[in-house]
């Protein structure tokens, strides 16, 4: 395990939440987004406190083979090692799903080994679910861990990221702007954050492309034709806040229909893009209606669609940074769109706590029309809703810079 600067992430209040208990803790995310230094910042507040600690990347095929032997193997060797198994030890694992039985492991550790403090982590969702069995059901508690908020953009960069919601100065307001132009051009990989200057973060930008999107997806899918997934991933990242047309995908890429929905379902389930579905109080229609595509990271989105980045945010680069920060502040499953029958639209409804919001995303807020809002507020019986911009003056309370959402 490496030693870097570790930047404490949001997450790492949660899970400290559960540090002590039984539950086997499990983080999902994608590739490079941090699940490593995540678990580094774990180990280093457990040893400040004088705890037991053993930290095992699966990637080592020494490792993998031992805990392939089994939970009372890797036991024998805690104990050989010289840790003291009679007293709580916290076992880190990453790249769990390199396992042959990830699911076996876990429950016999978790049953038999209660001393055994489990916190593992995996890079793709699908693989993890495939290779976990129902057997941990009540035994885990899974967090998604997706890449940077502006909120944790702006710590990696050393600036105060606390008070977002207060009454800013027009020197600050414009400063903050600046910052989250560059955000939503680059995206929030923390390599990406990190790196000096422009030509690096497009470098790491394309490395992450080349080597987990390309390589690891296509490994996962079985791609036989390379040319004609990077195309459809290609023709995906150009259509970031649009409905989904897998017909259309399908003519577009030369592929089957049912392999552009599979590479599509495994796409999402390895945290590249999300499907996100239409808002109905009539569940039943809301199944019927088409998804729109958002990739989780505006940056890479970019650099698939573009080949490169450019200088300033176009209005879907803004749209998918926004559905982003929504997602990893409220949760993946509860962002909406809405469109009605005679194509008045909206682009998100946010559901928390029971009620809707709906929000439209404009990178001028001059740009803004209330009749669709109007009109669902007056259908659902709601008052309040959202203008979510950049440019331009803000109207009224109604209207939110992205870091105030």
């Amino acid at each position: 395990m490496t030693k870097n600067t570790l930047f404490r992430r949001t997450i790492v209040d949660e899970l400290l939440k559960y540090i002590h208990t039984g539950d086997v803790l499990v983080l999902h995310g994608a590739r490079q987004v941090g699940k490593t230094s995540i678990m580094e910042y774990l180990i280093d507040i457990l040893r400040g406190e004088k705890r037991q600690v053993y930290y095992a990347d699966i990637e080592d095929s020494r490792l993998k083979t031992l805990l392939d032997s089994g939970p009372a193997e890797f036991v024998r060797h805690l104990r050989e090692e010289g840790y003291d198994t009679a007293a709580r030890v916290f076992v880190f694992i990453d790249e769990i799903q390199y396992l042959e039985n990830p699911s076996s492991f876990l429950k016999l550790a978790a049953d038999h080994y209660k001393n055994l403090k489990l916190i593992v982590s995996g890079s793709s969702s699908f693989e993890i679910k495939s290779k976990f069995r129902d057997s941990l059901v009540g035994r885990t508690l899974e967090f998604e861990v997706f890449n940077l908020s502006f909120e944790e953009f702006l710590v990696f960069k050393g600036l105060p990221a606390a008070g977002l919601d207060a009454p800013f100065t027009a020197k600050k307001t414009g400063e903050l702007k600046n910052l989250y132009r560059e955000y939503a051009i680059y995206g929030g990989y923390p390599k990406v954050v990190l790196a000096s200057s422009a030509g690096l973060k497009e470098k790491y930008l394309q490395q992450i492309i080349d080597t987990y999107v390309r390589k690891d997806i296509r490994d996962l899918a079985g791609v036989k034709d390379v040319g004609k997934f990077n195309r459809l991933l290609e023709a995906l990242a150009a259509q970031s806040g649009s409905l989904l047309n897998s017909l259309e995908l399908s003519n577009t890429c030369q592929l089957a229909r049912q392999t552009v929905e599979k590479y599509i379902f495994i796409l999402e389930n390895t945290y590249v893009l999300k499907l996100v579905r239409p808002y109905s109080g009539n569940i039943r229609s809301e199944l019927f209606k088409a998804p729109k595509i958002f990739f989780y990271d505006s940056g890479l989105m970019q650099l698939l669609w573009m080949k490169s980045l450019p200088k300033i945010i176009a209005g879907n680069v803004f749209e998918t940074s926004v559905f982003a920060g929504l997602v990893k502040k409220y949760g993946k499953d509860s962002v909406f769109y809405w469109r009605s029958k005679d194509k008045k639209e909206i682009d998100f409804i946010l559901k928390r706590r029971g009620a809707a919001l709906p929000m439209e995303v404009k990178l001028n807020f001059g740009r803004f029309e209330p009749g669709a809002i109007k009109y669902f507020n007056g259908k659902y019986g709601l008052k309040d809703y959202r203008i979510v911009g950049l440019d331009g003056k803000p109207r009224g309370r109604f209207s939110v810079y992205p870091w105030r959402v």
